[in-house]
């Protein structure tokens, strides 16, 4: 593009789980180029982070990493590491990512129970 200096964003404040609305000053500071997973400085970023999480996971499991993506990608790992085909598996149901996980869980061939319960409302025993 010739002529690029700015992104033309509307001024609007959104107020949903996005687009959000991102100062220029912010834009500027991300507009260099990412470091690949390969790079030399995120892996050595990579093996600080995965430190500290088996400090406070305290745990000595070299596999400790943290998952790059969003909660349902975090449910999604949790999930396919977890359960085996024909594992029971009970859901607690108050909402829509309680009812992707029942998807998820059946997808991976787990004997899905749920409790339905309200929005809002907890587990009592």
């Amino acid at each position: 593009m010739t002529g690029y200096t700015d992104l033309n964003t509307p001024e609007r404040l959104f107020l949903g789980p996005g687009p959000s609305m991102v100062h220029p000053r912010v834009l500027s500071v991300m507009s260099p180029p990412l470091a690949g997973h390969l790079d030399p400085t995120f892996v050595e970023l990579m093996n600080e982070v995965q430190d500290m999480l088996r400090e406070v996971f305290e745990t000595k499991n070299r596999l400790t990493i943290p998952i790059p993506g969003t909660g349902s990608a975090g449910m999604e790992a949790m999930l396919c590491n977890l359960i085996e085909p024909g594992d029971p598996f009970l859901v607690c149901v108050n909402g829509y990512f309680s009812m992707r996980m029942v998807d998820m869980a059946g997808r991976y061939g787990a004997e899905v129970h749920q409790i339905d319960l309200p929005v809002g409302r907890g587990i009592h025993s």
